[in-house]
């Protein structure tokens, strides 16, 4: 799976749904469910400081029992996330997803944003790629290839 990650935001769109840092909870929430989105960047003068994740609201929010209608995202956002290159790889990125355990990555390029993935997008990716593989296969196998 050496396809690099730029491929992906060709297919979905480089769409990037963000917030500045002092909305609440609660807003946040409901942009995410308006978008249908499960992560939405926090920006603050143009750069990344943070992201917002269903994750974030479940053990920041919910757990610890604080209000959502008056707390800001930035005091319970994941900090200075991880980013990737739109040319790393989207073996580099699942090695990303399951060594750190987060399930959203900004795309960034030269310090601009060029797109957010997400595990689904890689996983779509790679089973749109293994199916086409079996059914290369299956084609084979059946003589559907000249010799």
């Amino acid at each position: 799976m050496n396809t690099s990650i730029s491929a992906l935001l060709e297919r979905k769109g480089s769409d990037v749904f963000s917030l500045p840092p002092d909305v609440t909870v609660a807003e946040a929430a409901k942009e995410m469910d308006r978008h249908r989105v499960g992560a939405i960047l926090v920006i603050e003068d143009g750069r990344i400081v943070g992201i917002f994740t269903e994750r974030d609201v479940l053990s920041r929010v919910v757990a610890t029992g604080i209000d959502p209608k008056t707390t800001p995202i930035e005091s319970v956002m994941t900090r200075d996330p991880i980013t990737v290159a739109s040319s790393t790889t989207v073996e580099e990125v699942m090695a990303l997803f399951t060594n750190k355990r987060f399930r959203h990555l900004p795309v960034v390029d030269d310090g601009r944003l060029v797109g957010l993935v997400s595990i689904g997008d890689v996983l779509r990716r790679m089973v749109d790629s293994h199916r086409h593989e079996a059914e290369q296969l299956k084609q084979y196998i059946a003589g559907g290839y000249p010799t």
